[in-house]
């Protein structure tokens, strides 16, 4: 019973990661409406209120995904979080915190609303393309290493099955034969591919763009170094990081 408890709390969990997942293109592309759907809020929808205040209401919004996000990715937290709950719903609860710091973000972004900058004609259209195309690549690029590791349901299938987790393996393909950490990219691309740039959402975009290039630097580069010291190593001197075609490749 308890294995298929942990099963069924993995495919909410999942569950839950789909829709924050889905919404963040809806919320980040200010996509108000979608025929005869409309959505509760987007980046550039809400009441406005000061500049300060609402400044300082994203930037803890952002704060908490952030930190959650870190801290609980890094191996010595799960290391003393598995002697909490059972190692195989760790990563489904990561999953589904995560979720949650993300629809806390919708729900509450203030929006800022005066324009940074506003693209028309081809140019809004090549911008609008190159949006779609990031969420695309950061789709595709979980299945490119395991998607169902990634969001916990292969752990709890395992558990449920009774089939003993095996050791990572270190493997390169696809997209990841070309910059290190593809998912990141589309994410950027996604990020900054806006016709239409307000305040609010150039906040958004530069402090996400920031905490992408800290924690993968600092953070998940150090941890993939510790768990594959020579592959990893090797990999690093041949792919780069984040941006195609660098020559620098650390």
């Amino acid at each position: 019973m308890t294995r298929v408890l942990s099963f069924l709390y993995g495919i909410i969990a999942y569950a839950v990661f789909l829709v924050a997942f889905l919404y963040a293109i809806i919320f980040v592309g200010n996509i108000a409406s979608l025929g005869s759907i409309t959505f509760p809020k987007v980046i550039d929808s809400g009441t406005t209120g000061s500049f300060m205040q609402s400044l300082l209401i994203n930037a803890c919004l952002l704060s908490v995904f952030a930190l959650q996000h870190s801290v609980m990715a890094r191996p010595a937290f799960k290391k003393w979080w598995t002697t909490i709950v059972s190692p195989a719903i760790e990563r489904s609860t990561y999953v589904l915190l995560s979720s949650l710091a993300l629809l806390l973000l919708y729900w509450k972004w203030q929006p800022m609303t005066d324009v940074v900058w506003k693209a028309d004609g081809v140019v809004a259209n090549i911008l609008t393309v190159l949006y779609y195309l990031g969420w695309l690549i950061v789709f595709f690029s979980t299945f490119m290493i395991n998607h169902f590791d990634l969001f916990g349901l292969k752990q709890v299938y395992n558990n449920m099955k009774g089939i003993q987790p095996g050791p990572g393996q270190f493997r390169v393909n696809w997209f990841y034969k070309i910059v290190r950490h593809p998912i990141m990219l589309g994410f950027i691309i996604a990020f900054w591919s806006a016709p239409v740039m307000t305040v609010g959402h150039l906040v958004f975009t530069a402090t996400s763009t920031l905490y992408i290039l800290i924690a993968v630097k600092f953070l998940e580069e150090r941890d993939l170094m510790k768990a594959h010291p020579v592959e990893y190593a090797a990999y690093k001197k041949n792919v780069p990081m984040l941006f195609p075609f660098l020559k620098s490749k650390k």
